[in-house]
């Protein structure tokens, strides 16, 4: 489980401050609420947030594991969605993943929206980690406080980062 505490939060509503308060008038259904329409869609459905990267790793991977189901939906996935970077299946632990994986890296949110749905209903016995990429000194946090895990949660070996961030701050 993440220390709640080792990371910082901004608030989530910066940027909303200071506006008039929310009517809690119920929609049709009787149970959702009204939301204000302003006719403009945010922009998340456009591009990722801030501080999600728009370069070459995409804001996004997507890790399964499990190796011989894996590798099948390496292919699968290479054939469905070409337009996705899909990386090399590994056989053995790699980085801070204990076991076989690979990595698909979405770079929109419609690869997002696409994607996901798609692998949740198509991973099977699959564990696979989704995770932000934000900036490296992050990592720790995108893999672990940021992440969404579809399946079983494997823990992975944060080591790693606890390397190179020693090895950062001795340089």
């Amino acid at each position: 489980m993440t220390d709640a505490f080792a990371f910082s939060y901004p608030s989530p509503l910066a940027g909303y401050e200071n506006l008039e308060p929310l009517s809690d008038e119920r929609a049709e259904d009787g149970k959702s609420l009204k939301n204000p329409q302003h006719g403009v869609l945010s922009t998340a459905y456009s591009e990722f947030p801030e501080p999600l990267s728009k370069g070459r790793e995409g804001g996004f991977d997507n890790n399964p594991d499990q190796a011989a189901y894996a590798k099948a939906l390496h292919e699968r996935i290479r054939r469905e969605f070409p337009e996705l970077r899909i990386y090399t299946f590994w056989d053995r632990p790699i980085g801070p993943h204990p076991v076989a994986m690979f990595e698909v890296n979405l770079f929109t949110p419609a690869q997002f929206g696409a994607f996901i749905p798609w692998l949740v209903i198509n991973r099977g016995p699959l564990s696979a980690l989704v995770h932000p990429n934000t900036v490296a000194s992050e990592d720790e946090r995108n893999h672990t406080q940021r992440a969404t895990w579809l399946g079983d949660r494997i823990p992975l070996d944060l080591r790693l980062f606890k390397l190179m961030k020693a090895k950062q701050e001795n340089l």
